[in-house]
């Protein structure tokens, strides 16, 4: 009986400490990848993502797009708008529900 009571109470234990070495581990975790530097393939691609950015922002638009880019985009804009009804398709579409 006391061997029952002893084995009940050290799984309780044991699960209790085990919750508790995952959170702090999980947390640990979470702060260490958050103090240490990116690694370079990382930051070279993140740092490519905010250039196309700026550079897009200053085009107005895609960024090395030539005439042809420009004029397939008209085309298929017409082309979804014969099928689809009228209405700036370059938009997401706002829904209203009632």
């Amino acid at each position: 009986m006391i061997l029952h009571q002893i084995l009940r109470l050290s799984s309780i234990f044991r699960t209790a400490v085990s919750i508790h070495l995952r959170r702090n581990i999980g947390l640990s975790a979470v702060v260490f990848n958050k103090a240490k530097e990116l690694d370079p393939v990382q930051k070279l691609f993140l740092d490519k993502i905010r250039e196309y950015n700026t550079k897009s922002k200053q085009a107005g638009g895609p960024v090395d797009a030539g005439p042809e880019f420009q004029k397939d985009m008209n085309e298929s804009l017409a082309r979804l708008q014969r099928a689809y009804g009228e209405g700036d398709l370059t938009k997401f579409p706002e829904f209203k529900f009632e």
